[in-house]
């Protein structure tokens, strides 16, 4: 990617995200940024335009409903999209040694893992795997917080979980609240409809612009 094609700021980034999302749900992808000379071209090096930490889910892949390609993206996932200090660290290297504007949060419908921490709390009985059971305790906020504050059910607990996610990632870190703050770094939580494809954008801390669906 040559510099007049990196998207400098976080808006910027995102509308090209967006962009290839759309290209995605109505069935015309570019597929850019995916043959030899795009690979060749980075065997020296990245400058990926954004990060991506979303959940590990097999049909989540960020490159794929982004339509992009080699290099383009930082992507870290998980189960859940759950935050913890690799999470961050991770993040922190993106933002700090890659100059990447733009972090995105990406969670989608029916996930596995916010379904099991919710099954979880109404059962009263936490999953076989001590590793299991802490990434599951780390979305528990966002059931207490559904049921106090909300309806309870999984669509529900999952937006909370993202809007947690979003904020952790900015309050957990310094550097991050730092380059936030600088209006360098734009940070959004996004829902991934798994039948239709799209994107929806559920929260956004920096200078990035959000249209509420």
């Amino acid at each position: 990617m040559t510099t007049l094609d990196f998207p400098e700021t976080p808006a910027r980034a995102w509308q090209r995200m967006r962009s290839g999302n759309a290209r995605f749900v109505a069935g015309a992808p570019e597929h850019p940024h995916q043959d030899v000379e795009r690979r060749t071209l980075l065997a020296d090096g990245q400058t990926p335009f954004a990060a991506v930490f979303g959940c590990g889910d097999s049909r989540l892949a960020a490159e794929i409903i982004f339509d992009v390609g080699l290099g383009d993206l930082f992507v870290i996932r998980n189960a859940g999209q759950v935050i913890d200090t690799t999470i961050l660290a991770s993040l922190e290297y993106a933002v700090s040694s890659l100059h990447v504007p733009l972090i995105v949060v990406l969670a989608h419908d029916h996930c596995g893992a916010v379904t099991a921490a919710l099954e979880s709390d109404q059962q009263r009985q936490l999953p076989d795997g001590f590793y299991l059971r802490d990434l599951l305790t780390r979305i528990h906020p966002a059931i207490v917080e559904s049921h106090t504050q909300g309806d309870g059910t999984l669509a529900d607990v999952a937006r909370r979980h993202l809007q947690h996610t979003v904020r952790d990632i900015v309050s957990h870190s310094e550097l991050l609240s730092t380059a936030v703050s600088s209006g360098t770094v734009g940070v959004i939580g996004v829902n991934y409809v798994l039948r239709e494809g799209d994107v929806h954008e559920v929260v956004a801390v920096g200078n990035i612009e959000v249209t509420h669906e």
